[in-house]
This record gives structure tokens, sequence and C-alpha cells, in this order.
């Protein structure tokens, strides 16, 4: 009998799990868009958790493109303690700590582009830029393309976030959108805890019913014109409904989308 854990099949599990991470290779990309194939984008990670979803939304929005990635654990626990503890978030350690990830990218595979991927370090992204300039290395933040999308679509924004260390940040983000594109906004947040509870034991439709539930709960109370999802990690969200507009009657937009093509924006004009 075949070995499973927590009820999946060990062999199924890795063999998805390689087949969509793959193991490290100085060759380009033997398909994709041929257009991305020799480019490489460099994903800095809150934690090693997220790179399924870097690898997994890198493949199928920038085909072709060699995606290296870095994260570390301890970064989320430091800015995990760090608002438990009501202390400023994240703490400047973490972001530092970015910008060394990010230098090491470019100087041990060099990198076209760099993504910051992590909404809770979305602080960081000034400090990262920063160190990137010695390289001519552009970086993206990946919740502004959404912020800047959501202002730019105008009215009432609902903003949907899972984690608790990550809402003021995103707030800051949009308000700051909002001031630089100098379009005016309003929006309202929400905060869908279990949701992130069943993400972390795979409970991915469970995860993406609870977020579904507030949206429409949110639209129960006021008028909403638009959602963000505010970590890259709700982008499974879209796994089970593909057409928001449809469903929901609004957009509905994700980091991963967002960030993404901003990426093949910026390969696409190179």
């Amino acid at each position: 009998m075949e070995e499973k854990i927590c009820g999946v099949n060990a062999i199924d599990l890795f063999s998805a799990y390689m087949n969509i991470i793959g193991t490290p290779s100085l060759e380009p990309e033997s398909d994709g868009d041929p257009r991305f194939i020799g480019k490489t984008l460099g994903l800095v990670n809150g934690s090693p958790w997220i790179s399924l979803w870097g690898k997994y939304f890198g493949k199928k929005i920038i085909p072709g493109v060699k995606i290296v990635q870095v994260g570390n654990d301890a970064v989320q626990y430091n800015f995990i303690k760090a608002h438990s503890q009501g202390k400023e978030v994240p703490p400047e350690l973490n972001k530092h700590l970015f910008a060394e990830y990010a230098t090491q990218l470019a100087e041990l595979v060099g990198v076209d582009a760099i993504m910051i991927t992590c909404s809770t370090m979305n602080r960081s992204y000034p400090v990262v830029q920063k160190a990137m300039d010695k390289f001519n290395i552009p970086v993206v933040q990946i919740d502004m393309p959404m912020m800047e999308q959501a202002v730019n679509h105008g009215g009432k924004v609902l903003v949907v976030v899972t984690h608790g260390p990550t809402i003021e940040n995103t707030r800051l983000l949009l308000q700051e959108t909002s001031e630089r594109l100098g379009k005016p906004i309003s929006f309202t947040g929400v905060n869908i805890l279990e949701a992130y509870e069943n993400l972390g034991i795979g409970k991915i439709r469970e995860h993406n019913e609870s977020i579904a539930y507030a949206i429409r709960e949110a639209q129960k109370n006021e008028k909403i014109d638009i959602v963000v999802l505010a970590q890259l990690s709700m982008a499974v969200f879209k796994l089970s409904y593909p057409d928001c507009e449809r469903e929901f009657g609004i957009p509905v937009l994700t980091s991963a989308e967002c960030g993404f093509n901003k990426v093949k924006e910026i390969f696409l004009a190179k």
C-alpha cells in the first residue's frame, strides 16, 4: 500500500509539486512564450511556503520566464511576533533583509526584475528599490499594480485580508496610491481569520468560500464597486471563482494577476 500524508497519496503529492516547482537549471526554460524565454524574475517572499504560488502564477501569466525565489520562515515569524506585541510591522530588520535577499538574487543569478510578493512587507519597497538601483533592476511590489487598478476604477473599494499583520500596511498602500494618482477613493475592509486558518490546513475550497461569503455580506451592507484581495495566498480564490464579475457583479482583483501582469509589461517593453 502506498504511503499517505494528511490523507494525500505521498507519491502523487511529490509528483505534482515537482512538476510545478522543478529543479534548478542554468538553462533557460524549455517551453513557454518565446518573448519571455531567457528572462529571469526574482521573487522575494515573506516565507518559503508561498513559493508554490509564485511558480504557479508565474508559469500561467509569464510562461517561459525563469522564476528564482528566496524566502525565510523567520521573516514571517518576526513580523507576526511584532504584530502580536503591538510593535511596528514590518520590523526594520525585515526590510533590510529583503534588500539583502534581492541583492543576493541580483549577484548570484542576474535577474531581469525583482518582485516583492509579501503584502505585509510592502513597506520594504523603497529599501529594496534603492538596493537594486546600482544593478539597474526594476522592482515590483506585488500589491501596487492591484491598488493602482482599484484606484483608477474608482468607487468604493472592499479590501479583503485574511492575515492580521497585513491589514495596516495594505490600508496605507491603498491610501498612498490614491494620493499619488490624485484620485480620491473610499474603502472598507474585512479580515477573515478563518480563511487563513483553512489555508493553513489545506482547505482551499473552504478558504475560497469564506472570502466569497465576506464579499456577499459586504455587498448587502453597502455599495461595493471593486474588491482587492490583499495577499498573494488569496489568489487561489479565482480557482473557485474565475468569473467574478458574473458571480458578484463587480471586479475582484488579486495581487497575483495584477503583479505578474505588471512584470509582463516590463519584460515586453525591454
